[in-house]
């Protein structure tokens, strides 16, 4: 059965507290390439049938009204996971 992957992210003007926690630790591990952690959210919406264009735009829907809070988050992609 196809797999609908829906990523959310906070938004980017927006302190991410637990991402700033993640950047600290890897800070004082050392030696790492990574300046900066942003957590967010990935939903799996398993699919009865197949996907076609109207399957991702309910699946784009309801990541905006249910999935996400517009207010703090931003929908960043709504795709078919690889198979």
């Amino acid at each position: 059965m196809p797999i609908i992957v829906v990523e959310v992210m906070p938004k980017a003007e927006l302190l991410d507290p637990a991402g700033k926690a993640v950047a600290g630790a890897l800070a004082r591990l050392g030696g790492t390439p990574f300046s900066d952690v942003r957590i967010g959210k990935r939903f799996e919406l398993t699919v009865d049938g197949p996907v076609d264009d109207a399957t991702l735009a309910a699946a784009r829907e309801l990541a905006d009204d249910l999935l996400s809070n517009s207010v703090i988050e931003d929908v960043v992609s709504v795709r078919v996971a690889d198979e």
